[in-house]
Order: C-alpha cells, then sequence, then structure tokens
C-alpha cells in the first residue's frame, strides 16, 4: 500500500520510530494506478521544488510495529515476528536447534498446564483425592518405588530423547525400516519436530507439512502461551502455597481486594 502525501509531512521521513518505509520524489502532478498515488511529471510542465512523500506499509507484522527485523529471520519461520533482541538465531545451525528447541519446550508446556488445570480441578471440585501439583511428585505408589520409577523415566526419556537429536541430525534416518522396533510407518515422520502417523496424529491434520504454515503458527503461539502460563503458576504456587484453581476461586470471591497487588504486598508486610 502506497500513499503519497504532500510536503507538509515531509518531516515524517526523518522520524526513527515511523512505522513505514518513506522516500521522497520530485512532483509536478499527481497520477493514481493500483499501486496509490504516485507522483508523475506531465508533458511541459516547468520544473517545481515541491516535494512528495511516499510510504509504504510494512506488510509483515512484527513483534514491536515499525521495527526491522533482522536480516536472518526472514518471515519464513512459523511464528517469527522478528524478535531476537540477543541475536542469538544469527548462525543458521544454532537457529535451527533454537526452532527445535522452542517447539520442544511450547508442547511439554501445553502438557503441563492441561495436567494441572484438569489434576486440580479433580481435586478442589472433590472428584479425586489428588495432591496439589507441586505435591504430586512426592507421592509414594505402591506398584513401584520412587528410584524405580525415575530410572524408568530416564530410560524411556533419553531413548525418545535420542531418536529426536538423530533425526535432527540426519533428517529421515528415523523413518527407515527397522529403526524404531518397526513401528515407523505409526509415525510416519513428516520433517524434524513434526513426526506424525496415527499415533501422533490420529486426526490426520496438516498431513502435507510443507503447506502447513497455518497449523504451525496456531501450535507456536499456544505453545508460547502455555509457557507464559506455566511460569504463572510457579510464580502463584511459591507466592500463594496453592493451586490456581484456588487461586481463581479466591480472586472470584473477592475479585477487588485478592489480586495480584494485595498478595504481593501482603507477602512481604
Amino acid at each position: 500500500m502506497e500513499i503519497a502525501v504532500g510536503r507538509g509531512i515531509q518531516t515524517l521521513a526523518h522520524c526513527s520510530f515511523f512505522p513505514f518505509t518513506v522516500k521522497t520524489i520530485d512532483r509536478t502532478s499527481f497520477t493514481r494506478s493500483n499501486n496509490g498515488w504516485l507522483a508523475k511529471k506531465g508533458p511541459g510542465s516547468a520544473p517545481s521544488h515541491q516535494r512528495v512523500v511516499v510510504v509504504r506499509a510494512q506488510n509483515r507484522p512484527t513483534w514491536l510495529p515499525g521495527l526491522d527485523p533482522p536480516p536472518y529471520l526472514d518471515g519464513t519461520l512459523a511464528g517469527d515476528f522478528g524478535f531476537d533482541p540477543l541475536g542469538l538465531g544469527e548462525d543458521p545451525e544454532s537457529l535451527k536447534w533454537y526452532v527445535q528447541a522452542e517447539l520442544v519446550h511450547a508442547r511439554f508446556a501445553m502438557a503441563g498446564v492441561a495436567g494441572i488445570l484438569a489434576t486440580d480441578l479433580l481435586r478442589v471440585t472433590g472428584i479425586s483425592n489428588l495432591p496439589v501439583w507441586y505435591e504430586a511428585g512426592a507421592t509414594k505408589f505402591s506398584f513401584a518405588s520412587t528410584r524405580t520409577l525415575i530410572i524408568v523415566q530416564l530410560l524411556l526419556m533419553g531413548f525418545v530423547e535420542t531418536k529426536r537429536y538423530m533425526d535432527f541430525i540426519t533428517p529421515g534416518s528415523q523413518a527407515k525400516e527397522g529403526s524404531f522396533f518397526g513401528l515407523e510407518a505409526s509415525f510416519e515422520g513428516l520433517e524434524p519436530g513434526y513426526p506424525g502417523g496415527p499415533l501422533l496424529n490420529p486426526l490426520g491434520l496438516a498431513k502435507d507439512i510443507k503447506n502447513a504454515h497455518e497449523w504451525k503458527l496456531k501450535e507456536i503461539k499456544n505453545g508460547r502461551l502455555a509457557m507464559v502460563a506455566i511460569l504463572g503458576i510457579f510464580v502463584q504456587a511459591n507466592v500463594t502455597h496453592v493451586g490456581p484453581i484456588d487461586n481463581l476461586i479466591q480472586h472470584l470471591s473477592n475479585p477487588w481486594h485478592t489480586t495480584i497487588i494485595q498478595i504481593v504486598f501482603g507477602s512481604k508486610s
């Protein structure tokens, strides 16, 4: 979108915070095209000292309007809004790894938030006698000792994470026959970070992963929201020593006097 404006706002071209790409051109007359209002010299027109500012709005959304994203974040990645204040993605190989790391953390956060809220709701409503989420790790089970559970979890998670890392290093290597106990067809790896098949994609969503940008964007947006939410749950538990559902009930029972401000200042006193 282009907008040709008069001399009156020519100074905007020198403003560093102006969220548009701005250029100035000589003007003797206006003409309108599909690209907007542009300046055009007519036949026999005299030279003019007037100037026109042509403003082109950015087509790509960024995390801060008007901010030019770094060149290595060109918008091709799902959820790329040009946010990298520390420059962690300058190295292409590091950028690939950070993309996978964010994706895995996002998925763990979404599973964690859903698990915490579901179990806390069952506990508060009395449907099940479950411990509050931050005490669940201390629960003793009759079918196995804590040491046994830790060892089993380390072995299973270690195996899965090793397979994921090997597929990241050599894409497609873990889809070869015999590489996953004969279960390769049940996963149908689409690309690193996006396994599929009836086990991990039972609804058959985004089978064409190369053209599934919208699904990838939705996932990473929800994942980032979940990471912020899980951080909030951690902080709430540390300050209030209750679960998120209890926090919500307390706030709704007295919304004007049970807020983060009263809780933080009350804990300091």
